[in-house]
């Protein structure tokens, strides 16, 4: 956990205090169970939770008898005993380690993810204010770093509330899966529990109730979770690129806000860097890190082993702090981003019009040449344009074969800017 990269909300859910708050309120309710059960007296049911639900656990005593104990629950259960008395024994009944740390560990990713989820909201809310806000700020799409034909600021916004719409969908669906209890004893038998307490624990924990727990919870549920947040960060880095790549001095189409005061290089006054995107390309490589290890810790020995564990201690805390970091720097970054569309025409321009030569083309093929022909054509006039000779249209208009098929007139109308716009509505009505 790094704290530069760390929001209180966040850190709060995995702090000591809180992890411990949840091991008693599992204990807790698991308690009331049993004395609904009969199992054990409802008075000490009620004296766990009037001692229990006041006190402010002492994470330094804790620490301490685990240090002697060498186990972290036995550690809890022991301080626990020392400020609720004799019906401490009550506590614990037929519950296993695991039934506690991995419910907890449930619940846990489940607030985190509730958090998560408002960061995707508010980059969705930033991507589809700004997308509206360039619908038809026209500018080059490039593939392979190249130019090729023109779209929209807006489309390339839109693209990206798209891909960030399924990535918020992609994370309900994870928290269903992770949000499980398990209440079932040593090996999962419910052999010393009745599964009525399990029961009760979920409804309580906000959970649904893990099927079959061979005394943890089965990890390919985490290793989805995982992969998912995986799959978010990786959009993040794809979003983050592109800004990155916009804001070079030689395209400068958008850049990163650039606040007063705000200082780009200690040696070079002039520079203005994209810190903030370059900065969520490597909190991407972080949360995609715990991936392949929660795929690892899919398999365990037999019912159970705690090779797990010393990784989900790791990466559950680490990914989901990151990721929760990065979505609300991500919007930040959206809901400031200075872009230039004057910039954006006249990077369009620098080719002389080479983005229509499909439109030629196809004007070409339709014309009765075939396309072979037609693309040498298309191209052998192209080719001097990218060498800077002159501009396309002027060479189309003095080409013999080309002049064939079409008049000045009608090559005039081929590089129209809005024949390129006329399914942007389209595209919108679709993503919004």
């Amino acid at each position: 956990m790094i704290e530069r990269y760390t929001r209180k909300e966040m850190a709060e859910i995995w702090s000591a205090a809180t992890k411990y708050r949840i091991w008693f309120e599992i204990e807790a309710h698991g308690c009331d169970a049993l004395a609904e059960l009969g199992v054990i007296p409802e008075s000490a049911a009620k004296n766990i939770w009037d001692k229990g639900g006041s006190a402010e656990f002492d994470v330094a005593r804790i620490d301490e008898i685990e240090r002697e104990v060498k186990h972290d629950v036995i550690a809890f259960l022991t301080h626990l005993a020392e400020f609720i008395g004799d019906d401490s024994r009550f506590v614990h009944q037929g519950f296993t380690s695991s039934d506690v740390l991995d419910t907890t560990l449930s619940v846990q990713l489940a607030r985190a993810t509730d958090l998560i989820m408002l960061g995707m909201d508010r980059v969705l809310a930033a991507l589809k204010k700004r997308a509206e806000e360039h619908k038809y700020t026209v500018t080059i799409g490039r593939s392979h770093g190249i130019h090729a034909e023109p779209t929209t600021f807006g489309l390339k916004l839109a693209q990206a509330y798209a891909e960030f719409q399924r990535g918020k969908e992609r994370l309900a669906a994870a928290r269903k899966e992770i949000a499980v209890c398990a209440i079932s004893g040593a090996i999962g038998t419910f052999a010393n529990i009745d599964p009525k307490v399990e029961s009760h624990v979920a409804e309580k924990m906000g959970l649904s109730i893990e099927p079959v727990s061979t005394q943890v919870i089965p990890r390919d549920r985490h290793a989805a979770y995982f992969a998912t947040l995986g799959v978010i960060a990786s959009s993040i880095e794809r979003l983050a690129v592109e800004i990155r790549h916009l804001q070079r001095t030689e395209v400068l189409e958008a850049e990163e806000f650039f606040s007063k005061g705000q200082k780009g290089s200690s040696a070079m006054p002039h520079k203005r860097n994209p810190v903030l995107t370059e900065n969520l390309t490597g909190l991407a490589r972080l949360i995609r890190m715990a991936v392949m290890p929660a795929m690892e810790n899919v398999a365990l020995w037999h019912e159970r082993d705690i090779s797990h564990s010393s990784v989900e201690r790791g990466i559950a805390p680490d990914t989901t702090i990151h990721l929760d970091f990065a979505l609300h720097r991500l919007a930040g970054v959206i809901e400031n981003l200075v872009v230039y569309p004057d910039n954006m025409l006249a990077n369009m321009n620098k080719l002389g019009g080479l983005h229509n030569s499909q439109r030629i083309l196809l004007a070409l093929t339709q014309a009765g040449e075939s396309r072979e022909s037609a693309y040498r054509l298309v191209q052998r006039n192209a080719m001097r344009t990218w060498r800077g000779e002159g501009a396309f249209l002027d060479f189309l208009k003095t080409d013999d074969e080309v002049k064939k098929h079409l008049s000045d007139s009608e090559l005039e109308a081929l590089f129209d800017m809005e024949y390129h716009l006329k399914h942007v509505d389209d595209i919108f009505s679709r993503v919004f």
